[in-house]
């Protein structure tokens, strides 16, 4: 008899419409506190055709836009800084992280179609648009996402104010005694350092630097009434907020615009507008050519530097002369121009929202030690981490759970242990101060074999990478630095020991950095364990990695590029076999983002047979559901809150025979083809039901998931007040309940 899958998420129905898209709407309202179960959207930037009766399966109206769909994920996150039931400096917290969000879009992706327009690539994306179409759609898109920010920030403003006493005040509202102490404060901090920079025939347009904030000066000779344009670069490294006292702050712009005078003696300022440029960060490179991957690396973190400005960012009250002139000198189009009537660069907010009102912000969370590990781990006598693996393997889910307790001590114990022979890890992203690199180093210096893969391409973490490579390499750490056309995205620990019976594998496989930064704000999932065929695997994995062996074959773990997608598609028709033949075809897949075009038809070819499919997708999706013939048994939510979903879980029911992976990859074209990926079936009874038991929380929340139309929207439930939290703080409670009770099962999720 199969085995049941007795916590099986239960699916449900998509909204069974053919739609096409209606552009962008306006911002909702922010929902009150005491509002009835109803249903809340945020405007939609994807506009799909609607769809021919006959569509086949590659027709552009079955697809969304990628990069109108990642400016809706973005509409998600900012509607958290809306949202009166997120804590106030939490909503702070949000509008800057959509304002950074914002940012690296327009270095990536905004850059990427940039240099395709001046390449002349001419191929549509599989939504049927050329490059200059996307451009024109992202900024109609972009305008009002704009505007909201600014009435956000208008909007909480006051609110900081009235309920936290904390005064973000313009120049203008300030009395004169504190004026003149910004006066005194501008003279002693700030005029030092400023460096006015003069345009005219001997002295050609100043250079700006990706995301810095300018000061655009104009200038009247007294005598001669000439006109004359200066710049001047405000100096942020300090911070944004210049304090009046320990609740009151000002712009620091705003400060030196209103001090000017010093610098420019002699001369009539005739206009301050503030400026901010982005530079684009879509390099172009051929990895094949190259003489030396670390060198070519070294040269494009310079080339970025001078790179194309993709955006000019202007203060709204700025005057038409002084924009053309920047759009000139800039070499921009005025399409690339962009104002704001409030603040440039919300992500100043960061700064405001770690203010201390605890009262204001998330109720502070600390991860709790694995039950495993905390009931086997405080006697003095307690197993080493090793022996607690030996016994079962072991799922870690973080932030919920200590990546420092697990995890890192992994790697910490191995690195003192006197039977462990060697270290092997891959190393994406990971803190500044890392105590898994300090670990690594530790173990080499002993004189165990370590060996780490530095991923040099990771983007805009390349100079880090570069440099905890070199400190591995003078620790004794032997350095790869990535392969030849393809990033190593895999999330992967190896542990050789030699015990009393030989050497054992100890492994580590996760979806998330080892970073013990983000794992405090990034959901991932890893799994430790010490099974011989996994541990087979993981040699010749690292041996792919760090030497000359390409056709390597595994028996457990599923390996982008060669096998991954093939797998995968293998998957989703064993469930469309099974629906035909027994009615039970069933797929949940989590993951970040998903563009995949062959991934997204297999999809719709299981729908279109029957099968159910859940889709939990944080951010860009691509895929169309509950489109009438095509995907009308396909359903699509993102969850956007205060952890940001980063874990990556695929279940395939298999006809009462679970399968489920978790993995590094997410089911977009550059994870399946373009990166080394490393994905691995859980297979102990009590982590598969685990994983069940997390998707089923997923699908049934009512707080932070999103539900995506056949049109592009993505609609929120407000839940009636009896409703259970939302999934993040559900996964907390569960999580303390785990450490209090003694008895808990280890394997409750």
């Amino acid at each position: 008899m199969p085995e049941q899958d007795q916590a099986e998420p239960q699916t449900q129905t998509a909204e069974h419409t053919e739609a096409g898209g209606n552009g962008t709407a306006a911002a909702p309202p922010p929902p009150s506190a005491e509002a009835p179960d109803v249903e809340f959207s945020v405007p939609h930037a994807t506009s799909p055709h609607p769809v021919p009766r006959s569509a086949t399966l590659d027709h552009a109206s079955l697809y969304f836009n990628r990069e109108l769909s990642w400016i809706d994920f973005n509409w998600r996150v900012l509607y958290q800084a809306m949202d009166e039931r997120t804590p106030l400096l939490e909503r702070v917290r949000f509008l800057a992280i959509s304002s950074s969000n914002l940012d690296e879009f327009f270095r990536k992706r905004v850059g990427g179609l940039k240099r395709q327009l001046l390449a002349g690539v001419r191929s549509l994306s599989p939504d049927g648009r050329t490059p200059q179409q996307q451009l024109q759609l992202i900024r109609q898109a972009v305008l009002p996402f704009y505007g909201t920010m600014g009435e956000v920030w208008a909007q909480l403003r006051p609110l900081m104010r009235e309920r936290l006493g904390l005064h973000v005040h313009d120049y203008g509202e300030l009395s004169k005694h504190q004026k003149k102490r910004l006066h005194r404060y501008f003279q002693e901090n700030i005029f030092p350092i400023l460096t006015p920079l003069a345009v005219d025939p001997g002295h050609p347009f100043p250079f700006i630097s990706n995301l810095s904030m300018s000061l655009a000066v104009g200038l009247r000779h007294p005598a001669r009434g000439s006109m004359h344009f200066a710049r001047i670069k405000v100096p942020t490294s300090r911070g944004r907020w210049v304090p009046l006292d320990e609740q009151r702050v000002v712009p620091l712009e705003q400060v030196i615009q209103h001090n000017l005078h010093e610098l420019f003696r002699g001369m009539e300022i005739v206009s301050v507008h503030a400026f901010r440029v982005t530079r684009n960060a879509d390099i172009e490179r051929d990895e094949e050519e190259a003489e030396d991957l670390i060198e070519m690396i070294s040269d494009e973190l310079r080339e970025r530097r001078f790179a194309s400005v993709v955006r000019l960012e202007v203060d709204s009250a700025m005057p038409p002369a002084m924009r053309q002139l920047l759009v000139r000198e800039l070499q921009l189009a005025p399409d690339d121009l962009y104002e704001s009537d409030q603040l440039l660069d919300y992500s100043a907010g960061f700064a405001l929202a770690d203010a201390a009102f605890p009262e204001h912000q998330y109720e502070p969370w600390e991860p709790v030690v694995p039950t495993r590990l905390l009931l086997e781990g405080e006697s003095e006598d307690a197993p080493d981490i090793f022996s607690v693996i030996r016994k079962a393997d072991l799922l870690v889910h973080h932030p919920y759970e200590s990546f420092r307790h697990s995890v890192q001590r992994f790697v910490e114990e191995a690195a003192v242990d006197p039977r462990v022979l060697a270290i092997k890890q891959t190393l994406y992203r990971t803190s500044e101060e890392s105590p898994i690199v300090a670990a690594l180093m530790r173990a080499a210096e002993a004189g165990k074999q370590v060996a780490v893969l530095v991923e040099v391409k990771a983007r805009f973490d390349e100079a880090n990478n570069l440099e905890w490579g070199q400190r591995l390499e003078r620790s004794g750490v032997h350095v790869t630095y990535g392969l030849v056309g393809l990033k190593t995205h895999s999330k992967v620990t190896l542990v050789i020991r030699e015990e009393e019976d030989g050497l054992r594998t100890y492994c580590h496989i996760g979806t998330g950095n080892y970073n013990p930064t983000t794992a405090r704000l990034y959901t991932d999932l890893g799994v430790l364990t010490c099974a011989p065929d996994v541990g087979y695997d993981m040699i010749n994995l690292f041996h792919y990695l760090t030497g000359y062996a390409p056709e390597q074959h595994y028996r457990k773990l599923i390996v982008a590029p060669r096998e991954m997608r093939a797998a995968f598609t293998q998957m989703i028709r064993q469930e469309v076999r099974h629906q035909k033949k027994h009615g039970t075809g069933r797929i949940i897949a989590k993951m970040n983002g998903l563009d995949d075009v062959e991934m997204i038809q297999e999809l719709y070819r299981a729908s279109q047979a029957g099968v159910k499919i859940d889709l939990i997708v944080r951010g860009h999706c691509r895929l169309r559901p509950g489109l009438k013939k095509y995907s009308e048994n396909i359903r699509v939510l993102s969850i956007v809150g205060r952890f940001l979903e980063h874990s990556r879980v695929y279940y395939f029911h298999n006809h009462g025979t679970p399968q489920i992976l978790i993995g590094s990859a997410d089911w977009m074209r550059r994870n399946l083809d373009d990166r080394v990926e490393v994905c691995v079936a859980v297979e102990e009874k009590g982590l598969r039901r685990r994983l069940q038991r997390l998707l089923r929380f997923c699908l049934e929340d009512r707080r932070l998931a999103w539900d995506l139309r056949p049109d592009g929207t993505y609609v929120q439930h407000r839940p009636a007040s009896d409703d259970p939290p939302g999934l993040h703080d559900l996964l907390m409670h569960r999580a303390r309940e785990r450490t209090t009770e003694a008895d808990a099962p280890w394997d409750i999720l």
